[in-house]
């Protein structure tokens, strides 16, 4: 190319306009506050944008009775320019819904700091006779306490709101008072500014579950029911039910308990199932699950739910076969060399990985089995909220050559009998985050 051309493209491109950047006042919140508390103020911080980007702004204000949810937005956007809009999305006296939303091309043009453009005074309007429970929250209203609504009021309303910006979203319980019937209170509104929203009022899908999960090992699982409850809970998201999902795998002496409540997707199977995967003699596999559609129905206080349906059998004498027996809750286990009860055959050495529901574990089981079979699960994938895998090493023999016992003899004098530890009850955090961020 020559210099002359060089030049020219450089004096072009020089000259050509440059597309603003700008800087945007930026934050977010979302929050229940008290209606008192109105008009509200706020600062928030600044940020640059991207070439060709504007700035936005969003003031919701959802009022309900003696509270209030303000849902505050300002960032950059590529949104066409807005003027700034106030719209009244309801106006009833008990439940009202208000909007503000901007769009600008100018540094830091989206300046509101006041609550003031959607802020009214208190109605005056006398009390009614209908009697409703009030509620605004994100975490559910299971104690809503029931005022008195304004005249005029002719419905309890009782819903949940689903706000979206972008891949996250926050749910807000409503109940208060209303002056029609129906599934309407955002009068078919569904997007406000960069929010999106979805109403409904079916009560499964909104559901409020117990949430935790257990992880015991013991001696006496099969016969002592363990303590089954947590003080978390969830708000799960729509289409979901709760469950709860207790496993238990007994080889020898040694015993496991697994056990998950929480939410999750509903399922095609039986809403309550008790399975006895691998009967006694021997190894004994068996597992509780329980899917349920209405508030904080997943509330088993105890293992009794699995052990009251186990059946009570005699002590079986013993047999000839004798088998390394342990079950391992952190992937392996170290095993004693035990006399099997009569009726089995087989020595069973195998992992069964559990995934799902807050927990992931793999368990090391050996035992005494009375068929010889590859597979403690019968080939089941899943139980309960648990997807689960196995794995095997069957040994076809009826017992264990002597080799191998010397062997696993003289590992039982090195190495610690039983690495179990105390049982745990971990309440878990929610998976959802929050839309907005104070």
């Amino acid at each position: 190319m020559s210099p002359a051309l060089l030049l020219a493209l450089l004096v072009v491109t020089l000259t050509l306009p440059r597309v603003q950047t700008l800087t945007c006042f930026w934050g977010s919140l979302m929050e229940v506050r008290n209606a008192s508390e109105l008009p509200l103020q706020w600062t928030t911080g600044q940020k640059n944008c991207e070439d060709g980007w504007g700035c936005q702004e969003l003031l919701m204000l959802i009022e309900n009775g003696p509270h209030v949810n303000v849902v505050i937005i300002k960032g950059c956007t590529q949104e066409a320019n807005q003027e700034a809009r106030v719209t009244h999305h309801r106006t009833d006296p008990g439940l009202s819904i208000a909007s503000y939303t901007h769009v600008c091309r100018e540094n830091l043009c989206n300046s509101l700091s006041t609550s003031l453009p959607l802020w009214t005074m208190p109605p005056t309007t006398g009390l009614g006779s209908l009697r409703c429970p009030v509620c605004l929250s994100a975490e559910g209203c299971l104690s809503a306490p029931e005022l008195t609504c304004p005249a005029g009021s002719t419905h309890c309303y009782n819903g949940a709101l689903l706000l979206s910006r972008g891949g996250l979203s926050t749910r807000l319980k409503v109940q208060g008072c209303m002056t029609q019937a129906g599934c309407n209170l955002l009068n078919g509104t569904r997007e406000i500014g960069p929010i999106s929203l979805r109403e409904t009022c079916d009560p499964k899908d909104f559901l409020i579950c117990h949430r935790g999960i257990m992880l015991t090992a013991s001696q006496n699982l099969t016969q002592k029911p363990e303590e089954w409850t947590t003080s978390a809970e969830q708000l799960c998201d729509l289409g979901e039910v709760c469950q709860e999902t207790l496993l238990l795998i007994h080889a020898g002496h040694r015993s496991l308990l697994l056990a998950s409540k929480g939410c999750s997707k509903a399922r095609t199977q039986a809403p309550q199932a008790i399975s006895i995967h691998s009967r006694p003699p021997g190894v004994l596999v068996a597992s509780y699950a329980h899917f349920c559609s209405f508030d904080k129905c997943n509330s088993a206080s105890s293992s009794s739910v699995l052990l009251n349906s186990l059946p009570r059998l005699a002590a079986p004498a013993p047999g000839h076969l004798r088998c390394p027996t342990c079950v391992g809750i952190f992937g392996s286990c170290s095993p004693d060399i035990v006399t099997c009860p009569e009726g089995t055959s087989h020595c069973y050495n195998g992992h069964i990985a559990i995934q799902g529901g807050g927990l992931s574990s793999s368990s090391n089981i050996q035992g005494c089995v009375a068929k010889p079979s590859s597979s403690l699960l019968n080939h089941t994938r899943n139980i309960g909220v648990f997807a689960v895998t196995e794995n095997s090493n069957r040994r076809d023999e009826g017992a264990a050559p002597a080799p191998y016992l010397a062997w696993m003899v003289w590992l039982g004098l090195s190495l610690a009998i039983w690495c179990g530890g105390p049982s745990l009850l971990i309440p878990l955090p929610l998976d959802s985050q929050p839309l907005l961020t104070p």
